[in-house]
Protein backbone atom coordinates (compact mmCIF):
# COMPACT_ATOMS: atom_id res chain seq x y z
CA UNK A 1 0.00 0.00 0.00
CA UNK A 2 0.97 3.68 -0.17
CA UNK A 3 2.16 3.84 3.45
CA UNK A 4 4.60 0.98 2.92
CA UNK A 5 5.80 2.54 -0.33
CA UNK A 6 6.40 5.89 1.35
CA UNK A 7 8.37 4.28 4.21
CA UNK A 8 10.46 2.24 1.79
CA UNK A 9 11.14 5.28 -0.40
CA UNK A 10 12.18 7.36 2.62
CA UNK A 11 14.62 4.63 3.64
CA UNK A 12 16.02 4.47 0.11
CA UNK A 13 16.33 8.28 -0.05
CA UNK A 14 18.31 8.35 3.20
CA UNK A 15 20.63 5.61 1.90
CA UNK A 16 21.17 7.65 -1.28
CA UNK A 17 21.87 10.73 0.84
CA UNK A 18 24.52 8.85 2.80
CA UNK A 19 26.14 7.44 -0.33
CA UNK A 20 26.25 10.82 -2.08
CA UNK A 21 27.47 12.59 1.05
CA UNK A 22 30.27 10.05 1.58
CA UNK A 23 31.51 10.54 -1.98
CA UNK A 24 31.59 14.31 -1.59
CA UNK A 25 33.26 14.08 1.82
CA UNK A 26 35.92 11.71 0.48
CA UNK A 27 36.65 14.10 -2.40
CA UNK A 28 37.01 17.03 0.01
CA UNK A 29 39.21 15.04 2.39
CA UNK A 30 41.52 14.14 -0.50
CA UNK A 31 42.20 17.88 -0.96
CA UNK A 32 42.44 18.64 2.78
CA UNK A 33 45.73 20.26 3.80
CA UNK A 34 45.07 20.36 7.58
CA UNK A 35 43.63 18.12 10.28
CA UNK A 36 40.52 20.29 10.54
CA UNK A 37 37.55 19.87 8.19
CA UNK A 38 36.35 23.42 7.35
CA UNK A 39 32.96 24.50 8.63
CA UNK A 40 31.78 25.45 5.13
CA UNK A 41 32.41 21.85 4.00
CA UNK A 42 30.37 20.50 6.92
CA UNK A 43 27.63 23.05 6.22
CA UNK A 44 27.52 22.26 2.47
CA UNK A 45 27.14 18.55 3.19
CA UNK A 46 24.36 19.25 5.69
CA UNK A 47 22.49 22.05 3.91
CA UNK A 48 22.79 20.98 0.27
CA UNK A 49 22.94 17.20 0.54
CA UNK A 50 21.21 16.50 3.88
CA UNK A 51 24.28 14.70 5.26
CA UNK A 52 24.06 14.56 9.08
CA UNK A 53 26.67 16.63 10.94
CA UNK A 54 27.05 13.85 13.55
CA UNK A 55 28.02 11.38 10.86
CA UNK A 56 30.60 13.82 9.44
CA UNK A 57 32.00 14.08 12.97
CA UNK A 58 32.18 10.28 13.36
CA UNK A 59 34.10 9.93 10.09
CA UNK A 60 36.44 12.75 11.09
CA UNK A 61 37.25 11.10 14.45
CA UNK A 62 37.98 7.77 12.76
CA UNK A 63 40.64 9.53 10.65
CA UNK A 64 42.16 11.64 13.40
CA UNK A 65 40.47 14.81 12.12
CA UNK A 66 38.24 17.43 13.75
CA UNK A 67 35.41 19.70 12.59
CA UNK A 68 35.49 23.48 12.60
CA UNK A 69 32.16 23.81 14.37
CA UNK A 70 32.58 27.54 14.97
CA UNK A 71 32.62 28.35 11.25
CA UNK A 72 29.81 25.79 10.73
CA UNK A 73 27.68 27.70 13.25
CA UNK A 74 28.49 30.95 11.44
CA UNK A 75 27.42 29.45 8.10
CA UNK A 76 24.16 28.27 9.67
CA UNK A 77 23.54 31.74 11.08
CA UNK A 78 24.22 33.37 7.71
CA UNK A 79 21.83 30.95 6.00
CA UNK A 80 19.06 31.81 8.45
CA UNK A 81 19.66 35.51 7.86
CA UNK A 82 19.50 35.00 4.08
CA UNK A 83 16.20 33.15 4.50
CA UNK A 84 14.80 35.96 6.64
CA UNK A 85 15.96 38.56 4.13
CA UNK A 86 14.41 36.64 1.24
CA UNK A 87 11.07 36.56 3.03
CA UNK A 88 10.98 40.34 3.51
CA UNK A 89 9.10 42.37 0.96
CA UNK A 90 10.69 45.29 -0.82
CA UNK A 91 9.27 48.78 -0.26
CA UNK A 92 5.54 48.66 -0.96
CA UNK A 93 4.33 52.09 -1.90
CA UNK A 94 0.75 50.79 -2.10
CA UNK A 95 0.63 49.63 1.52
CA UNK A 96 0.00 53.11 2.92
CA UNK A 97 -2.79 53.78 0.44
CA UNK A 98 -5.94 52.64 2.21
CA UNK A 99 -9.01 52.66 -0.04
CA UNK A 100 -12.42 51.91 1.43
CA UNK A 101 -14.20 51.19 -1.87
CA UNK A 102 -13.48 47.90 -3.64
CA UNK A 103 -12.55 48.03 -7.33
CA UNK A 104 -15.04 46.37 -9.66
CA UNK A 105 -13.13 43.77 -11.68
CA UNK A 106 -14.24 43.67 -15.33
CA UNK A 107 -11.44 41.47 -16.68
CA UNK A 108 -13.45 38.28 -17.02
CA UNK A 109 -15.36 39.75 -19.95
CA UNK A 110 -12.97 42.31 -21.51
CA UNK A 111 -9.38 43.52 -21.82
CA UNK A 112 -10.19 47.24 -21.56
CA UNK A 113 -12.50 49.50 -19.55
CA UNK A 114 -13.37 53.19 -19.44
CA UNK A 115 -13.07 54.15 -15.79
CA UNK A 116 -11.86 56.88 -13.41
CA UNK A 117 -9.14 57.30 -10.79
CA UNK A 118 -10.24 56.76 -7.18
CA UNK A 119 -6.89 57.24 -5.41
CA UNK A 120 -3.19 57.85 -6.06
CA UNK A 121 -0.05 57.08 -4.08
CA UNK A 122 3.54 58.21 -4.73
CA UNK A 123 6.58 57.24 -2.63
CA UNK A 124 4.36 55.78 0.04
CA UNK A 125 2.13 58.83 0.45
CA UNK A 126 -1.41 59.50 -0.83
CA UNK A 127 -1.40 62.32 -3.40
CA UNK A 128 -3.98 64.18 -5.48
CA UNK A 129 -2.00 64.20 -8.72
CA UNK A 130 1.05 62.73 -10.46
CA UNK A 131 3.55 64.34 -12.80
CA UNK A 132 5.60 62.79 -15.61
CA UNK A 133 8.24 60.31 -14.41
CA UNK A 134 6.57 59.48 -11.09
CA UNK A 135 6.61 55.87 -9.88
CA UNK A 136 3.23 55.40 -8.26
CA UNK A 137 0.14 53.33 -7.51
CA UNK A 138 -3.24 54.02 -9.10
CA UNK A 139 -6.62 52.77 -7.84
CA UNK A 140 -9.52 52.72 -10.31
CA UNK A 141 -13.26 52.44 -9.84
CA UNK A 142 -13.44 49.59 -12.38
CA UNK A 143 -10.52 47.65 -13.82
CA UNK A 144 -9.91 44.83 -16.30
CA UNK A 145 -6.48 44.26 -14.68
CA UNK A 146 -6.29 40.96 -12.78
CA UNK A 147 -4.59 41.38 -9.40
CA UNK A 148 -2.11 38.67 -8.43
CA UNK A 149 -3.95 35.88 -6.63
CA UNK A 150 -4.24 32.11 -6.49
CA UNK A 151 -0.86 31.65 -8.16
CA UNK A 152 -1.75 33.79 -11.19
CA UNK A 153 0.55 36.78 -11.66
CA UNK A 154 -0.86 40.30 -11.89
CA UNK A 155 -1.60 41.93 -15.24
CA UNK A 156 0.46 44.62 -16.94
CA UNK A 157 -0.61 47.20 -19.49
CA UNK A 158 -1.48 50.88 -19.88
CA UNK A 159 -3.79 53.57 -18.52
CA UNK A 160 -4.45 56.10 -21.27
CA UNK A 161 -6.16 59.48 -21.42
CA UNK A 162 -6.00 62.54 -23.60
CA UNK A 163 -2.46 63.84 -23.26
CA UNK A 164 -1.11 61.16 -20.94
CA UNK A 165 -0.10 57.54 -20.36
CA UNK A 166 0.65 55.45 -17.25
CA UNK A 167 2.51 52.16 -17.69
CA UNK A 168 1.25 49.43 -15.33
CA UNK A 169 4.03 46.97 -14.39
CA UNK A 170 2.21 45.05 -11.62
CA UNK A 171 -1.26 44.61 -10.20
CA UNK A 172 -2.04 43.67 -6.59
CA UNK A 173 -5.16 43.71 -4.40
CA UNK A 174 -5.72 45.12 -0.93
CA UNK A 175 -7.65 43.19 1.67
CA UNK A 176 -10.62 45.48 1.16
CA UNK A 177 -10.83 44.65 -2.54
CA UNK A 178 -9.17 47.74 -4.03
CA UNK A 179 -7.01 46.82 -7.07
CA UNK A 180 -3.62 48.57 -6.95
CA UNK A 181 -2.03 49.34 -10.34
CA UNK A 182 1.68 49.99 -9.79
CA UNK A 183 3.86 51.55 -12.47
CA UNK A 184 5.26 54.76 -13.92
CA UNK A 185 3.69 57.87 -15.41
CA UNK A 186 5.20 58.02 -18.91
CA UNK A 187 3.66 61.30 -20.01
CA UNK A 188 1.17 63.97 -18.94
CA UNK A 189 -0.45 64.50 -15.54
CA UNK A 190 -2.88 62.24 -13.70
CA UNK A 191 -5.31 63.41 -11.03
CA UNK A 192 -7.80 61.78 -8.67
CA UNK A 193 -11.11 61.73 -10.56
CA UNK A 194 -9.49 61.69 -14.02
CA UNK A 195 -11.16 59.48 -16.65
CA UNK A 196 -8.82 56.90 -18.15
CA UNK A 197 -9.01 53.90 -20.43
CA UNK A 198 -7.48 50.85 -18.75
CA UNK A 199 -5.83 48.55 -21.32
CA UNK A 200 -4.53 45.14 -20.29
CA UNK A 201 -1.57 43.75 -22.25
CA UNK A 202 -3.74 41.38 -24.27
CA UNK A 203 -1.00 39.10 -25.62
CA UNK A 204 0.49 38.59 -22.18
CA UNK A 205 -2.90 37.95 -20.54
CA UNK A 206 -3.89 35.38 -23.20
CA UNK A 207 -0.66 33.49 -22.51
CA UNK A 208 -1.42 33.56 -18.77
CA UNK A 209 -4.95 32.31 -19.41
CA UNK A 210 -3.64 29.38 -21.48
CA UNK A 211 -1.19 28.43 -18.75
CA UNK A 212 -3.77 28.79 -15.96
CA UNK A 213 -6.32 26.59 -17.70
CA UNK A 214 -3.56 24.05 -18.37
CA UNK A 215 -2.78 23.81 -14.63
CA UNK A 216 -6.37 22.69 -14.01
CA UNK A 217 -6.09 20.01 -16.68
CA UNK A 218 -2.71 18.92 -15.27
CA UNK A 219 -4.12 18.68 -11.74
CA UNK A 220 -6.98 16.49 -12.92
CA UNK A 221 -4.66 14.31 -15.00
CA UNK A 222 -2.30 13.83 -12.03
CA UNK A 223 -5.14 12.68 -9.77
CA UNK A 224 -6.42 10.38 -12.50
CA UNK A 225 -3.00 8.82 -13.13
CA UNK A 226 -1.28 8.82 -9.72
CA UNK A 227 -4.24 8.68 -7.36
CA UNK A 228 -6.57 10.87 -5.35
CA UNK A 229 -3.87 11.51 -2.72
CA UNK A 230 -2.48 14.09 -5.16
CA UNK A 231 -3.33 17.59 -3.96
CA UNK A 232 -2.16 20.99 -5.12
CA UNK A 233 0.53 22.44 -2.84
CA UNK A 234 1.18 25.62 -4.74
CA UNK A 235 1.35 27.05 -8.23
CA UNK A 236 2.65 29.95 -10.25
CA UNK A 237 1.04 30.92 -13.51
CA UNK A 238 2.85 33.45 -15.67
CA UNK A 239 2.88 34.34 -19.35
CA UNK A 240 5.93 32.22 -20.22
CA UNK A 241 5.33 29.06 -18.19
CA UNK A 242 3.34 27.35 -15.45
CA UNK A 243 4.63 25.73 -12.29
CA UNK A 244 2.54 23.24 -10.35
CA UNK A 245 3.49 21.75 -6.95
CA UNK A 246 1.63 18.68 -5.71
CA UNK A 247 1.76 16.01 -3.04
CA UNK A 248 3.25 12.69 -4.14
CA UNK A 249 5.68 10.27 -2.52
CA UNK A 250 7.90 9.46 -5.53
CA UNK A 251 9.36 10.99 -8.65
CA UNK A 252 7.03 10.95 -11.63
CA UNK A 253 8.58 8.59 -14.19
CA UNK A 254 9.28 9.50 -17.80
CA UNK A 255 6.49 7.16 -18.89
CA UNK A 256 4.04 8.80 -16.48
CA UNK A 257 5.05 12.28 -17.67
CA UNK A 258 4.39 11.20 -21.26
CA UNK A 259 0.97 9.88 -20.23
CA UNK A 260 0.15 13.16 -18.44
CA UNK A 261 1.07 15.15 -21.54
CA UNK A 262 -1.03 12.92 -23.75
CA UNK A 263 -4.02 13.12 -21.40
CA UNK A 264 -3.91 16.92 -21.17
CA UNK A 265 -3.48 17.31 -24.94
CA UNK A 266 -6.43 14.98 -25.50
CA UNK A 267 -8.61 17.40 -23.54
CA UNK A 268 -7.19 20.35 -25.48
CA UNK A 269 -8.02 18.67 -28.80
CA UNK A 270 -11.54 17.91 -27.53
CA UNK A 271 -11.98 21.71 -27.44
CA UNK A 272 -14.75 21.69 -24.83
CA UNK A 273 -16.23 24.90 -23.45
CA UNK A 274 -14.76 26.23 -20.21
CA UNK A 275 -17.80 27.05 -18.10
CA UNK A 276 -17.97 29.24 -14.99
CA UNK A 277 -20.79 29.48 -12.46
CA UNK A 278 -21.23 31.53 -9.31
CA UNK A 279 -22.60 29.64 -6.32
CA UNK A 280 -22.24 29.37 -2.56
CA UNK A 281 -19.10 27.73 -1.19
CA UNK A 282 -21.06 24.88 0.39
CA UNK A 283 -23.03 24.25 -2.80
CA UNK A 284 -19.80 24.23 -4.82
CA UNK A 285 -17.94 21.75 -2.61
CA UNK A 286 -21.00 19.50 -2.39
CA UNK A 287 -21.07 19.41 -6.20
CA UNK A 288 -17.53 17.97 -6.19
CA UNK A 289 -15.55 21.11 -6.98
CA UNK A 290 -12.01 21.12 -5.53
CA UNK A 291 -10.70 24.10 -3.58
CA UNK A 292 -7.23 25.43 -4.43
CA UNK A 293 -4.33 25.24 -2.01
CA UNK A 294 -3.86 28.35 0.13
CA UNK A 295 -6.78 30.26 -1.40
CA UNK A 296 -9.33 32.08 0.75
CA UNK A 297 -12.93 32.00 -0.40
CA UNK A 298 -15.93 34.18 0.34
CA UNK A 299 -19.56 33.18 0.64
CA UNK A 300 -19.92 33.19 -3.16
CA UNK A 301 -17.36 31.39 -5.32
CA UNK A 302 -16.62 30.82 -9.00
CA UNK A 303 -16.77 27.20 -10.10
CA UNK A 304 -14.72 26.44 -13.19
CA UNK A 305 -15.79 23.38 -15.19
CA UNK A 306 -13.87 21.79 -18.06
CA UNK A 307 -16.32 19.15 -19.23
CA UNK A 308 -16.36 16.23 -16.79
CA UNK A 309 -12.57 16.19 -16.58
CA UNK A 310 -11.96 19.05 -14.14
CA UNK A 311 -14.17 20.99 -11.73
CA UNK A 312 -12.44 23.43 -9.35
CA UNK A 313 -13.03 26.63 -7.46
CA UNK A 314 -11.02 29.38 -9.13
CA UNK A 315 -11.15 33.14 -9.35
CA UNK A 316 -8.52 33.36 -12.08
CA UNK A 317 -8.86 34.14 -15.77
CA UNK A 318 -9.17 31.27 -18.24
CA UNK A 319 -9.59 30.41 -21.91
CA UNK A 320 -13.11 30.20 -23.38
CA UNK A 321 -12.51 26.79 -24.95
CA UNK A 322 -9.82 24.21 -24.17
CA UNK A 323 -8.60 24.28 -27.77
CA UNK A 324 -7.41 27.85 -27.14
CA UNK A 325 -4.53 26.38 -25.07
CA UNK A 326 -3.13 25.00 -28.33
CA UNK A 327 -0.47 22.62 -27.01
CA UNK A 328 0.81 21.47 -23.60
CA UNK A 329 4.42 20.43 -23.03
CA UNK A 330 6.09 19.40 -19.74
CA UNK A 331 9.63 20.78 -19.49
CA UNK A 332 10.74 19.51 -16.05
CA UNK A 333 9.76 17.46 -13.00
CA UNK A 334 11.51 17.35 -9.65
CA UNK A 335 11.22 17.39 -5.89
CA UNK A 336 10.95 20.63 -3.91
CA UNK A 337 10.37 19.18 -0.43
CA UNK A 338 9.72 15.85 1.22
CA UNK A 339 6.57 14.45 -0.37
CA UNK A 340 6.13 17.43 -2.71
CA UNK A 341 6.88 17.30 -6.45
CA UNK A 342 6.98 20.10 -9.00
CA UNK A 343 6.10 20.06 -12.68
CA UNK A 344 6.92 22.96 -14.99
CA UNK A 345 5.27 23.22 -18.37
CA UNK A 346 4.57 25.55 -21.27
CA UNK A 347 1.65 25.99 -23.64
CA UNK A 348 0.66 27.48 -26.97
CA UNK A 349 3.34 29.30 -28.98
CA UNK A 350 5.85 28.82 -26.17
CA UNK A 351 5.48 25.04 -26.46
CA UNK A 352 5.95 25.18 -30.23
CA UNK A 353 9.11 27.28 -29.86
CA UNK A 354 10.45 24.82 -27.27
CA UNK A 355 9.88 21.94 -29.68
CA UNK A 356 11.57 23.88 -32.51
CA UNK A 357 14.61 24.58 -30.32
CA UNK A 358 14.91 20.92 -29.38
CA UNK A 359 14.57 19.90 -33.02
CA UNK A 360 17.46 22.25 -33.86
CA UNK A 361 19.59 20.76 -31.04
CA UNK A 362 18.85 17.24 -32.30
CA UNK A 363 20.00 18.23 -35.79
CA UNK A 364 23.22 19.70 -34.36
CA UNK A 365 23.92 16.52 -32.39
CA UNK A 366 23.20 14.40 -35.46
CA UNK A 367 25.65 16.48 -37.48
CA UNK A 368 28.37 16.12 -34.81
CA UNK A 369 28.17 12.31 -34.90
CA UNK A 370 27.54 12.24 -38.66
CA UNK A 371 24.14 10.61 -38.35
CA UNK A 372 20.67 11.08 -39.69
CA UNK A 373 17.56 11.63 -37.60
CA UNK A 374 16.68 7.93 -37.59
CA UNK A 375 20.07 6.63 -36.40
CA UNK A 376 21.31 9.50 -34.23
CA UNK A 377 20.48 7.68 -31.00
CA UNK A 378 22.46 4.61 -32.06
CA UNK A 379 25.45 6.75 -33.13
CA UNK A 380 25.48 8.73 -29.87
CA UNK A 381 25.26 5.51 -27.85
CA UNK A 382 28.22 4.14 -29.81
CA UNK A 383 30.25 7.31 -29.15
CA UNK A 384 29.45 7.26 -25.43
CA UNK A 385 30.44 3.60 -25.10
CA UNK A 386 33.72 4.29 -26.94
CA UNK A 387 34.50 7.23 -24.66
CA UNK A 388 33.93 5.05 -21.60
CA UNK A 389 36.25 2.39 -23.03
CA UNK A 390 38.94 5.00 -23.65
CA UNK A 391 38.53 6.37 -20.12
CA UNK A 392 39.04 2.86 -18.69
CA UNK A 393 42.11 2.37 -20.87
CA UNK A 394 43.47 5.75 -19.76
CA UNK A 395 43.03 4.81 -16.09
CA UNK A 396 44.84 1.52 -16.70
CA UNK A 397 47.69 3.31 -18.48
CA UNK A 398 47.96 5.85 -15.67
CA UNK A 399 48.16 2.98 -13.18
CA UNK A 400 50.91 1.29 -15.18
CA UNK A 401 52.77 4.59 -15.49
CA UNK A 402 52.51 5.17 -11.75
CA UNK A 403 53.75 1.64 -11.10
CA UNK A 404 56.64 2.15 -13.53
CA UNK A 405 57.60 5.44 -11.93
CA UNK A 406 57.36 3.77 -8.54
CA UNK A 407 59.79 1.12 -9.68
CA UNK A 408 62.18 3.83 -10.89
CA UNK A 409 61.93 5.55 -7.50
CA UNK A 410 62.95 2.42 -5.60
CA UNK A 411 66.56 2.91 -6.71
CA UNK A 412 66.52 6.37 -5.04
CA UNK A 413 65.61 4.96 -1.61
CA UNK A 414 68.27 5.23 1.11
CA UNK A 415 68.83 2.72 3.91
CA UNK A 416 68.78 4.46 7.32
CA UNK A 417 68.63 2.51 10.54
CA UNK A 418 67.24 -0.55 8.78
CA UNK A 419 64.49 1.47 7.07
CA UNK A 420 64.25 2.35 3.38
CA UNK A 421 63.74 6.14 3.20
CA UNK A 422 62.43 7.94 0.12
CA UNK A 423 61.53 11.63 -0.26
CA UNK A 424 60.88 12.74 -3.82
CA UNK A 425 59.08 15.32 -5.96
CA UNK A 426 57.27 14.07 -9.06
CA UNK A 427 56.35 16.15 -12.10
CA UNK A 428 53.18 15.65 -14.12
CA UNK A 429 51.50 13.38 -11.57
CA UNK A 430 47.84 13.75 -10.62
CA UNK A 431 47.68 14.51 -6.86
CA UNK A 432 44.99 11.82 -6.57
CA UNK A 433 47.52 9.16 -7.67
CA UNK A 434 50.05 9.93 -4.92
CA UNK A 435 48.36 7.72 -2.32
CA UNK A 436 48.43 4.66 -4.59
CA UNK A 437 52.07 5.30 -5.45
CA UNK A 438 53.02 5.57 -1.78
CA UNK A 439 51.16 2.32 -1.02
CA UNK A 440 52.93 0.53 -3.89
CA UNK A 441 56.34 1.78 -2.75
CA UNK A 442 55.69 0.68 0.84
CA UNK A 443 54.82 -2.81 -0.39
CA UNK A 444 57.92 -3.05 -2.60
CA UNK A 445 60.41 -1.50 -0.17
CA UNK A 446 59.41 -3.57 2.85
CA UNK A 447 60.28 -1.60 5.98
CA UNK A 448 59.93 1.97 4.70
CA UNK A 449 59.15 5.66 5.22
CA UNK A 450 58.04 7.41 2.04
CA UNK A 451 57.01 10.98 1.27
CA UNK A 452 56.04 12.02 -2.27
CA UNK A 453 54.99 15.44 -3.53
CA UNK A 454 53.80 17.03 -6.75
CA UNK A 455 52.80 20.49 -7.94
CA UNK A 456 49.43 20.98 -9.65
CA UNK A 457 47.86 24.32 -10.60
CA UNK A 458 50.31 26.20 -8.41
CA UNK A 459 49.57 24.12 -5.30
CA UNK A 460 51.73 21.51 -3.60
CA UNK A 461 50.19 18.09 -2.79
CA UNK A 462 52.07 15.84 -0.37
CA UNK A 463 51.45 12.26 0.78
CA UNK A 464 53.53 10.40 3.38
CA UNK A 465 53.34 6.73 4.35
CA UNK A 466 55.21 4.42 6.71
CA UNK A 467 55.03 0.67 7.15
CA UNK A 468 53.52 -0.69 10.38
CA UNK A 469 56.86 -1.68 11.88
CA UNK A 470 58.19 1.89 11.50
CA UNK A 471 55.26 3.63 13.23
CA UNK A 472 56.85 3.49 16.74
CA UNK A 473 59.78 5.52 15.37
CA UNK A 474 58.10 7.71 12.69
CA UNK A 475 54.45 8.63 12.23
CA UNK A 476 53.15 9.58 8.79
CA UNK A 477 51.47 12.74 10.12
CA UNK A 478 54.75 14.03 11.57
CA UNK A 479 56.60 13.19 8.37
CA UNK A 480 54.11 14.92 6.06
CA UNK A 481 54.19 18.06 8.20
CA UNK A 482 58.00 18.23 7.95
CA UNK A 483 57.41 19.04 4.28
CA UNK A 484 54.08 20.86 4.56
CA UNK A 485 55.18 23.50 7.08
CA UNK A 486 58.05 24.56 4.79
CA UNK A 487 55.78 25.00 1.74
CA UNK A 488 53.14 27.07 3.54
CA UNK A 489 50.73 24.33 4.55
CA UNK A 490 49.72 21.77 7.10
CA UNK A 491 48.43 18.22 7.01
CA UNK A 492 47.37 15.18 8.93
CA UNK A 493 45.92 11.68 8.78
CA UNK A 494 46.53 8.20 10.17
CA UNK A 495 49.74 6.96 11.71
CA UNK A 496 50.56 4.97 8.57
CA UNK A 497 49.26 7.39 5.92
CA UNK A 498 48.88 11.18 5.90
CA UNK A 499 48.44 13.95 3.36
CA UNK A 500 48.95 17.69 3.21
CA UNK A 501 48.96 20.66 0.89
CA UNK A 502 50.92 23.85 0.48
CA UNK A 503 51.01 27.02 -1.58
CA UNK A 504 54.76 27.59 -2.11
CA UNK A 505 56.08 25.25 -4.83
CA UNK A 506 59.42 27.07 -4.93
CA UNK A 507 60.26 25.74 -1.45
CA UNK A 508 59.45 22.10 -2.24
CA UNK A 509 62.96 20.77 -2.98
CA UNK A 510 64.36 22.33 0.18
CA UNK A 511 61.44 20.96 2.21
CA UNK A 512 62.07 17.42 0.95
CA UNK A 513 65.75 17.71 1.77
CA UNK A 514 64.80 18.86 5.29
CA UNK A 515 62.49 15.86 5.59
CA UNK A 516 65.33 13.50 4.68
CA UNK A 517 67.53 15.05 7.39
CA UNK A 518 64.69 14.76 9.92
CA UNK A 519 64.24 11.07 9.06
CA UNK A 520 67.97 10.45 9.57
CA UNK A 521 67.73 11.91 13.08
CA UNK A 522 64.58 9.89 13.86
CA UNK A 523 65.89 6.57 12.55
CA UNK A 524 69.60 6.68 13.38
Amino acid sequence: NNVERILRLEEERFAETLEQGLKILEADLAQLSTTVIPGDTVFRLYDTYGFPVDLTGDIARERGLTLDMESFAQAMSQQKERARAASRFTVDYASSLQVVTATEFTGYERFSSLTHVVALSCEGQPVEQLTTGATATVVLAQSPFYAESGGQVGDTGLLEWSGGEFQVTDTQKQAGGAIMHTGKLISGELRVGSEVTALVNRTRRLSIMRNHSATHLLHAALRELLGEHVAQKGSQVGPDRLRFDFSHFAAVTAEQLATLEQRVNEQIRANLDVETRLMSYDEATQSGAMALFGEKYGDEVRVLRMGDFSVELCGGTHVRRLGDIGLFKITSEGGVASGVRRIEAITGQGALLWIDENEAKLKQIAALVKAGRDDVEEKVDRVVRRVRELERELEQLKGRLASSRGSDLISQAQQIGGVKVLAAALAGVDPKDLRDMVDQLKNKLGSAAVVLATVSQGKVAIVAGVTVDVIPRVKAGDLVNQVATLVGGKGGGRADMAQAGGNDPSALEGALAAARDWLKNQLS
